[in-house]
């Protein structure tokens, strides 16, 4: 997951995230699931997914369910970042999600769509299943 912080979501924003998401991730073989927000359709993002070898997916219109496990992560990151107390500046803010998204979503929050791994256990042990 690669991710990045701004007061308006904007294609830059959605850029920085990507970028952030290939320096930190193996990414080959990957498809990128977004909506249809132009953000996602702008000419930087799909060049940057081009350039990564990214699949990019989008969702239907009108099709939430398209985008359910990504709006069940904010929902998560929602009541146990956000929703905490008021932050007093945004890299206060921040720090305290990239903290809860690196020390707990990715290393401590079982999952069961990954077989009741945490998302790091998950990425340690799949290209190896890959390669039997």
């Amino acid at each position: 997951m690669g991710y990045s912080i701004d007061s308006r979501m904007t294609a830059d924003l959605a850029v920085a995230a990507l970028r952030n998401a290939v320096a930190l991730r193996d990414i080959d073989g990957t498809t990128l699931h977004s909506d249809r927000g132009s953000q996602f359709r702008s000419r930087k993002f799909v060049e940057l997914l081009r350039h990564a070898g990214i699949t990019g997916s989008m969702g239907r219109v009108g099709a939430c369910g398209d985008n359910a496990a990504m709006e069940s992560f904010f929902a998560l990151l929602q009541k146990n970042v956000l929703d905490k107390k008021r932050w007093q500046t945004r890299q206060e803010l921040r720090l305290e999600i990239v903290t809860w998204i690196e020390r707990t979503y990715h290393r401590r929050r079982r999952q069961r769509g990954l077989g009741r791994l945490t998302p790091i256990e998950f990425e340690m042990i799949e290209p190896a299943a890959h390669a039997a």
